[in-house]
C-alpha cells in the first residue's frame, strides 16, 4: 500500500514538474517573438525620418580615415568618435567666436596636407552616416600660418547648436568649446626678464590702467583641469588683458630646452579660484639684451591688425617702403578676402611682410602689445597704424631722416604724430588709382594722434590705448611738428568701403558702430548714427579744405612716365 502511494506521488511530480516546465517554454517563446516584433519594427523605422534637422559638420574631403569632432551647444560637452591615422591633424582645443569656431590644431599639421584646399565645412543630418561631400559645402577657411609656437587654426562657419567636425585626427581627451569672452588666448616668453606674458580675457579690468597683480596668480601645466599636476606663480605686472608672469623654474627649463611647452593661465587668488580656459603655449621671443650695442636689422617697422583689407594692403606698402618702412607685421583679425595671397605676392616683391593669424575677437590693444614684443629684437622703431593711413612728410623728408634727430637721444620712447581725417572727396565708388590719389578733400582740424615707439621704451605692463603706449620709467614721448611729419587717415571713404566698419570693431574698449553706445565717441562718424544706411550726400561728407599735398608726392614719385599708371 505505501509502495503505491509512492509510486502515484512520483508520478504526479513528474506531471506537475512537466507541467511547470512547458508554461516556460511557451513564456520565453512569447518574450522571444516580442523582442523580434519590436526589431523588425525598428529596423523598418529606421529609414522614416521625422521632423528631421540639419547641422553643419566639417569633413575632410581627401581620402583618409576620419575622426568626428561633435560641436554642440556650450553648455553641453564636445564629443567624438576616432579611428587610428598614421598621418593626422590633432584638435587641441576649439573656441566658439561670436561668428564662426576656431579650432587650434597642433604646430605644422595643417602644413603637412597635400592639398589643404580639400578641407571642407559640410551641413548634414545629424542621422547620417555617410554625408555628402558637395551639395551642402561650404569651403573652409585654412590659416596655414601657426599662431604660436605649436598651434595652426582651422576656422568654420558658425552654424546651428550641435554640429560636427571631421579631421584626420589621433585620439584626444573630451573636452568643450571654449568661449571667447573668458579665455587665456595668448602667451609670449620673455627672454629679457625670464617672464611670461599671458594675453587673457575675462577679468573684465579697466583701459588704461595698471591694475593690482597681487590679486592674481598664473598657472602652468600641460591639463589645466587637474589641480594636481599644475603649477602656479605670481603675476607681477596686470593692465586691461595682459599678465606678466614670472616664470617658475620648471618650466623655464622647458622653455631652454625647447621640451613641449605647458598650456599657461591667469586666476585669481581667491579661495576655490578656477583658472581661465586657455589655449595659450607660450611663444619663444628671440633673445635680445638692453645694452646691446649691435645695431638692429630694421630701423623703422609697421605693425597693424587687419579684417577685409586685402585689396589696400599694396598700396599702403608699397608707399611707406618708398618714404622708409623696411618691415611689416601684419596681424589678420579673421579677414575673408585671401589676405594670405596679398601678402604672400608681396612678400615675393622682396617685401620683408609677414601674416599672424589673431583670431582673438575686440583684442586689437593685446595684439599690439604683442606686436611689439615680437619686433622688439629686430626693430629700432615700430609704428602703429591701419591700412587707412599713410605717413606723410610735407617739408619732403622720409621717416629715415625724422628718426635719425632721435638717434642719439635714447630718453625718447615714443614719437607722436596729428592725424588728418580725410572724407569720401566726391566719390561714390572706391577710387581706381588708389586712396591717396583718390582722397584729397579733409576734416579742417587735426584728431588725435599715432605713434611711433623704440619698443624697449615700453612699460613692462605694456598698457596702451591703440593710439599710444605707456613708457618706462625714464623714457618720454616727443609730440613731431606738422609741418615734419603727420598721418593722412582715409578714414570716410566711399560708402561701399566705409560701410565694412559697421561690422565688429577690433578695438577691446570701443563700442561696435551699431551699439546705442558712445553715439557721440570720436571713433563714430559725426551725425551717422548706429544704422548702416548711407546718407544722400555721403560723397561730400567731412570737406572742409582740399589738400592734395600727398597726392602730388605720389604722383611725382610713383607715376610712371610711359604709361601713367602707378604701381599698385
Amino acid at each position: 500500500m505505501k509502495e503505491r502511494k509512492r509510486r502515484d506521488f512520483n508520478r504526479e511530480a513528474s506531471y506537475t514538474s512537466a507541467s511547470k516546465g512547458g508554461k516556460g517554454s511557451s513564456r520565453l517563446f512569447l518574450l522571444f517573438a516580442i523582442c523580434f516584433s519590436v526589431l523588425v519594427l525598428t529596423i523598418g523605422l529606421s529609414h522614416v525620418r521625422l521632423y528631421e534637422v540639419f547641422h553643419p559638420v566639417l569633413l575632410s574631403a581627401w581620402p583618409i580615415t576620419e575622426s568626428r569632432l561633435i560641436f554642440t551647444d556650450p553648455s553641453h560637452p564636445l564629443r567624438y568618435s576616432q579611428n587610428s591615422n598614421p598621418t593626422y591633424i590633432k584638435v587641441n582645443h576649439a573656441v566658439l567666436l561670436p561668428d564662426e569656431i576656431v579650432l587650434v590644431t597642433n604646430h605644422h599639421s595643417l602644413l603637412s596636407i597635400p592639398n589643404p584646399d580639400l578641407l571642407k565645412c559640410q551641413y548634414t543630418p545629424p542621422a547620417s552616416s555617410h554625408p555628402s561631400r558637395h551639395s551642402l559645402s561650404t569651403k573652409a577657411k585654412l590659416n596655414l600660418s601657426p599662431l604660436s609656437l605649436s598651434t595652426s587654426l582651422v576656422r568654420c562657419p558658425l552654424g546651428p547648436p550641435g554640429f560636427s567636425l571631421s579631421l584626420s585626427t589621433s585620439p584626444q581627451s573630451l573636452h568643450r568649446p571654449f568661449q571667447w569672452d573668458h579665455l587665456a588666448y595668448s602667451a609670449l616668453f620673455d627672454p629679457l626678464d625670464n617672464s611670461t606674458v599671458v594675453f587673457a580675457k575675462g577679468f573684465n579690468l579697466r583701459s588704461a590702467r595698471i591694475s593690482d597683480p597681487a590679486r592674481y596668480r598664473c598657472v602652468f601645466r600641460r591639463d589645466l583641469s587637474n589641480p594636481k599636476y599644475i603649477i602656479t606663480s605670481p603675476v607681477i605686472t596686470a593692465a586691461q588683458e595682459i599678465f606678466r608672469c614670472k616664470t617658475p623654474l620648471t618650466v623655464l627649463n622647458s622653455y631652454y630646452k625647447k621640451m613641449d611647452l605647458p598650456l599657461v593661465s591667469v586666476k585669481t587668488k581667491d579661495r576655490g579660484a578656477i583658472a581661465l580656459p586657455s589655449v595659450a603655449r607660450p611663444e619663444i621671443l628671440k633673445r635680445y639684451r638692453r645694452t646691446q650695442k649691435k645695431k638692429k636689422k630694421h630701423s623703422m617697422c609697421i605693425c597693424t591688425m587687419v579684417r577685409n583689407q586685402a585689396r589696400f594692403l599694396r598700396e599702403w606698402v608699397i608707399y611707406h617702403s618708398r618714404v622708409g618702412v623696411q618691415r611689416w607685421l601684419i596681424y589678420d583679425n579673421n579677414s575673408e578676402d585671401k589676405i594670405e595671397q596679398a601678402v604672400n605676392s608681396l612678400g615675393q616683391s622682396n617685401y620683408s611682410i609677414t601674416l599672424h593669424p589673431w583670431p582673438w575677437v575686440k583684442t586689437q590693444e593685446a595684439g599690439f602689445a604683442h606686436c611689439a614684443l615680437r619686433a622688439r629684437a629686430e626693430c629700432e622703431w615700430v609704428g602703429f597704424i591701419d591700412v587707412d593711413e599713410f605717413f606723410y612728410f610735407p617739408n619732403g623728408l622720409t621717416i629715415r631722416d625724422v628718426l635719425k634727430n632721435y638717434s642719439n637721444q635714447p630718453w625718447v620712447g615714443e614719437l607722436r604724430t596729428d592725424c588728418h581725417n580725410f572724407g569720401p572727396s566726391g566719390h561714390k565708388k572706391a577710387p581706381e588709382n588708389g586712396v591717396v590719389t583718390g582722397y584729397t578733400c579733409r576734416m579742417l582740424a587735426p584728431e588725435r594722434h599715432k605713434s611711433i615707439i623704440r619698443p624697449e621704451a615700453l612699460n613692462k605692463s605694456l598698457i596702451n590705448v591703440v593710439h599710444h603706449f605707456h613708457l618706462r620709467e625714464g623714457m618720454r614721448s616727443v609730440n613731431v611738428g606738422q609741418g615734419v611729419m603727420l598721418i593722412n587717415h582715409y578714414k570716410y571713404q566711399a560708402w561701399e568701403v566705409f560701410k565694412e566698419k559697421f561690422k565688429r570693431r577690433v578695438a577691446t574698449y570701443v563700442a561696435d558702430w551699431q551699439d546705442e553706445e558712445n553715439v557721440g565717441s570720436k571713433d563714430r562718424a559725426p551725425g551717422l548714427g548706429t544704422k548702416p544706411v548711407e546718407p544722400p550726400d555721403w560723397p561730400y561728407r567731412f570737406c572742409d579744405l582740399n589738400d592734395t599735398g600727398l597726392r602730388d608726392w605720389v604722383v611725382r614719385v610713383f607715376k610712371d612716365p610711359q604709361t601713367g599708371e602707378l604701381p599698385w
